[in-house]
């Protein structure tokens, strides 16, 4: 299948990794409730950050962008080593702030991984921002591919790895 989703998303990821199939795909879900479907697009399961990919969620619940930015924010300090500045950690944060907006059921947040140049984001098809800082990038989608990661159930499931 060319193109990395089919649904309102389509259009911005297809241009960003043209040659991505489906690798992986399932719901993040705490405490018995499911807030989104992640799924995982590329040409090859994304080892070592070295090719492009998208991460696209459809939303199952209404959440606040601010809500988005400070739980994004908070997983990338967990899982960065050293910490990080309090400069990048702000900068970053205004960078989540313009790329997400507020969501509700069926809303798609697109995100695509640009090895060596950084990310760009799409909220139901419309680009929102991109980021030119690849370790932005890097900390970003280790949110869900670092194996660290909160979502271990989930990782296994986008990288297509067995349970």
């Amino acid at each position: 299948m060319i193109g990395c989703v089919t649904g309102p998303a389509s259009a911005g990821c297809r241009e960003d990794v043209p040659q991505a199939h489906l690798i992986g795909q399932g719901p993040f879900c705490i405490f018995g409730f499911c807030l989104y479907d992640a799924q995982l697009w590329a040409e090859h399961p994304p080892q070592a950050f070295d090719e492009p990919f998208a991460l696209l969620l459809t939303y199952r619940k209404t959440i606040k962008a601010q809500r988005l930015v400070d739980a994004g924010m908070g997983e990338i300090e967990r899982l960065s080593q050293p910490p990080l500045p309090p400069a990048t950690l702000i900068g970053w944060r205004k960078e989540m702030a313009r790329a997400f907006k507020d969501v509700g059921p069926g809303d798609e947040l697109c995100g695509v991984f640009l090895p060596g140049r950084g990310a760009r984001f799409y909220a139901n098809g419309l680009l929102t921002t991109e980021v030119d800082d690849p370790s932005f990038a890097l900390a970003f989608f280790r949110i869900w591919l670092d194996p660290d990661t909160r979502a271990a159930r989930l990782r296994k499931n986008l990288l297509g790895v067995s349970q």
